[in-house]
């Protein structure tokens, strides 16, 4: 007579689902959803990006847009970071949650001293950035300990990635100001070509890309984090007219400027959002990065607008407050000419992408144009608007020629995935 298995505690049940490993490469969920843990985690940058558009917004220049995107840039890498790992590694579990709250208290920590990263606060922003690192290399180290023997190398590579960034960024805790922002460069620019060389990597390596493929909640991820960073277009329109005295012309031109967020808005959300990214070794990579100069672009158009309505009544917008509108726009289609490139719908709707991206290039060269000629606030934030609506309609015409073609589609743009 066999006898009854024993019946497990109550402590280790707790223990079991607590300290359950991470998924290890190549056990990827593509149809998993986005969890309300990682939305909550995303909020955490909303305060973070706006610090560092703030300081922007206090100093238009050159000078400040380089810092910023340097600072944008170490945000974005750790906000990449965390996101990859949770959408590769995670589960809904008591460890997962521990994990994701403590990197949560350490970013809230680190937006204190975000806006004035560039200056006096640079040493600490350095060093809670290190915390911050130190447990996400922990949390990649547990799953490279976890890892089929295919995928070592390329882990390891990884892991040294994550200890050589510890290094440089804690080095430059106490380095003058300039010489850290230096080192700080480096490691945004190796970061993005270190993530780039990889996708070249697993291509060789017959398709390996951090055993990752797209998935669905990956993708929304990065929708999600866009919609942060518009959050900033917002910000700088309600902090221009707060600080303005309000009158016609300057509430015109803040709702100009704020329609020119809008026009991002309906040109991503519309043709770039919840599309799927080709799953060819590099091609995801370069999807992944092609995010960034969108997003920074877009926080810093946000930031701009507040000098843009804070001059509202000039009869020439001033030189630097110009640039940084026209340049973000430009960027920003610039950015989205790779990611568009890099969709599966690119080939499957080429009828639809391909004018898309000639319309974006030429519409990134008109924002320049308009940067150089600097007009009056309200008619350059009119400008772009303009700019923005005739690459949007273009996109739809082009849309509703082949939307007959296409079995099954809703009545609208942003059903073409």
């Amino acid at each position: 007579m066999t006898s009854d298995p024993p019946t497990e505690t109550a402590v280790g049940r707790f223990r079991r689902w607590f300290w359950r490993p991470p998924r290890a490469h190549g056990e990827v969920e593509p149809e998993r959803t986005v969890s309300f843990l990682e939305l909550f985690y995303d909020l955490v940058y909303v305060v973070v990006v706006a610090q560092a558009a703030h300081h922007l917004a206090a100093h238009v220049s050159l000078e400040g847009f380089v810092e910023f995107a340097i600072i944008f840039g170490l945000v974005w890498i750790a906000w990449l970071n965390g996101t990859f790992y949770y959408d590769l590694h995670g589960h809904e579990d008591g460890r997962t949650r521990t994990f994701v709250f403590i990197q949560m208290a350490i970013l809230a920590l680190l937006a204190v001293f975000t806006g004035d990263a560039a200056g006096d606060s640079g040493a600490a922003f350095a060093l809670v950035y290190v915390a911050f690192l130190a447990v996400l290399t922990w949390l990649w180290y547990g799953v490279r300990r976890r890892d089929p023997e295919e995928y070592m190398a390329i882990t390891g590579v990884y892991l040294v990635g994550m200890v050589v960034t510890i290094g440089a960024v804690l080095v430059s805790a106490v380095l003058p100001d300039d010489l850290r922002m230096l080192v700080w460069a480096m490691v945004v620019v190796g970061w993005i070509g270190g993530t780039l060389l990889l996708g070249v990597v697993g291509r060789a390596r017959a398709g390996l890309e951090f055993g990752a493929t797209p998935t669905d909640s990956m993708v929304e991820r990065f929708g999600l984090f866009t919609i942060i960073v518009l959050g900033e277009v917002v910000v700088g329109v309600v902090d221009g007219m707060g600080a303005a005295e309000l009158d016609v012309l300057t509430m015109s031109t803040g709702l100009f400027a704020l329609t020119v967020g809008f026009g991002l808005w309906w040109i991503f959300f519309d043709f770039v959002g919840r599309r799927m990214p080709r799953a060819e070794a590099g091609t995801y990579t370069r999807w992944m990065i092609s995010h960034f100069p969108v997003t920074l672009a877009i926080a810093a158009a946000g930031a701009g607008m507040v000098s843009l309505i804070e001059h509202a009544s000039d009869t020439v917008t001033p030189s630097d407050t110009a640039w940084l509108m026209g340049g973000s726009v430009a960027l920003a289609l610039a950015g989205l000419i790779v990611i568009v490139r890099s969709l599966v719908d690119y080939e499957r709707l080429s009828a639809v992408y391909r004018p898309v991206t000639v319309a974006m290039g030429v519409g990134a060269a008109i924002a320049l144009m308009v940067a150089w000629v600097a007009p009056p606030p309200w008619l350059l934030a009119l400008l772009l608007v303009i700019d923005l609506s005739v690459i949007w309609l273009i996109a739809v015409d082009r849309w509703l020629r082949v939307r007959d073609q296409i079995v099954g589609q809703p009545d609208g743009p942003s059903a073409t995935s």
